[in-house]
């Protein structure tokens, strides 16, 4: 998809039936919906599969990067593809995904958000400045790669090695170490003035060992209550359940698509 004066949104679409939109977080590719993907299609889904400006195929020629930008790309790509859909967001998708709720209703069937950040979250100053010293280039790509194998606590996919490989990779071609490092410093300000006007049918997951929540749990339950949702903790699992525990990710996923149908 083409934005005028922009760039490209890269995605890839496979499946006949309902519109399934899947947005990976920062730093990760499309791919990482690479068992998803086919569980969906399965189940009876057309299912598209986005990278965010700035990561993997999309180009790294944007002005700005962050939470906005990204609400702003899904819902160029679900009016390109003729929406409504089910917009699946994990991470600062996540949050992207309740902007578009909010303020276009009329393109999104409902939510499934994984790992959210929906609200900014209450980090001390040291750790905000940690991670934006990380995060400056020339050495943000590495920091990444080191820092990855973290979000992933709990059971790591048998081709994690493969996969980090990947994201590093396409993170340090021109342009793209530039694109992250701005990335890195979206905020959830918008998402969380979004959330009282979604009315969208919302599934939450969340991994029980996810290291970006103080208590995962209890932030999962306090998303799903606001909006109105389900939530369901993904054992052994941390910020990427959807490629740590596929199996139980995508049966959670598939019930609460077939409830939605159920109700049509």
């Amino acid at each position: 998809m083409q934005l005028p004066t922009q760039g490209k949104i890269a995605y890839d679409i496979q499946g006949t039936g309902p519109l399934i939109l899947l947005v990976p977080g920062m730093g990760e590719l499309r791919s990482t919906y690479r068992f998803l993907t086919p569980a969906l299609v399965a189940a009876g889904y057309t299912v598209a599969t986005t990278d965010l400006r700035g990561h993997g195929d999309s180009d790294a020629s944007f002005p700005s990067y962050g939470d906005v930008d990204t609400a702003e790309d899904i819902e160029g790509l679900l009016r390109k593809l003729g929406g409504p859909a089910i917009v699946v967001g994990n991470s600062m998708a996540a949050g992207a995904a309740v902007i578009v709720a909010a303020e276009h209703p009329e393109l999104i069937s409902g939510l499934v958000l994984i790992g959210p950040f929906v609200r900014q979250p209450s980090t001390n100053a040291v750790e905000n400045l940690l991670f934006r010293i990380m995060m400056v280039r020339p050495w943000a790509p590495a920091a990444w790669k080191a820092y990855l194998p973290t979000l992933y606590a709990g059971t790591k996919p048998a081709d994690f090695a493969e996969y980090r490989q990947a994201a590093f990779k396409s993170m340090k071609r021109p342009g793209y170490r530039r694109a992250f490092c701005l990335t890195t410093r979206t905020d959830h300000l918008r998402a969380g003035e979004c959330l009282a006007a979604v009315d969208s049918p919302t599934l939450v997951l969340m991994g029980e060992k996810d290291p970006d929540f103080k208590d995962p749990t209890a932030e999962a339950d306090w998303i799903a209550h606001t909006l109105h949702g389900s939530a369901v903790i993904i054992p052994d699992a941390g910020h990427y359940p959807q490629s740590q525990q596929p199996g139980i990710t995508s049966t959670a996923i598939i019930k609460f698509l077939s409830a939605l149908n159920n109700h049509v």
